[in-house]
């Protein structure tokens, strides 16, 4: 688990490239595969790792306490490979709701570079920790992001 307190950029607000939160990760031995790049499963664990940082900064102890979010769906487009030792930046950024569903979006790329190694799309969908029941996207959980009235 990534240390929230490590996620910087545009906390609120952030939907798109441009405007996203970000944080930093440098691929160790261990995130290598038998090809010498970072292993497909491995990025898909930098992306949650950013998602629920982001997540658990903007959102509030009580929010926090009342919802969680499970995966339902990850879309991945792997483009370069990632080595040992190399520092990615991963950006994320909400995309649409709709009803419980939430899209994420996560880019992986090393800095500066024109395109992302890694690009995730994750459809979440809004759980009420309680009742363990999918719950509608509402303006609880919009407001800490910065959208919605």
């Amino acid at each position: 688990m990534i240390d929230p307190d490590k996620l910087g950029g545009n906390l609120i607000g952030a939907q798109d490239f441009a405007s996203a939160a970000m944080m930093t990760r440098t691929a160790g031995p261990d995130d290598i595969d038998e090809l010498g790049h970072v292993n497909n499963a491995v990025y898909l664990a930098w992306a949650q790792d950013v998602a629920v940082a982001h997540w658990r900064r903007v959102a509030d102890d009580e929010t926090r306490r009342r919802f969680v979010w499970v995966a339902l769906r990850h879309e991945i487009d792997y483009r370069d490979e990632v080595l040992a030792g190399e520092t990615v930046e991963m950006r994320t950024w909400l995309g649409a709701a709709s009803g419980a569903r939430y899209e994420r979006h996560v880019d992986i790329r090393k800095p500066g570079a024109a395109r992302p190694a890694a690009k995730v799309l994750t459809v979440w969908c809004l759980i009420d920790a309680e009742t363990r029941k999918p719950r509608r996207v509402g303006p609880e959980i919009f407001k800490p992001f910065g959208f919605g009235d």
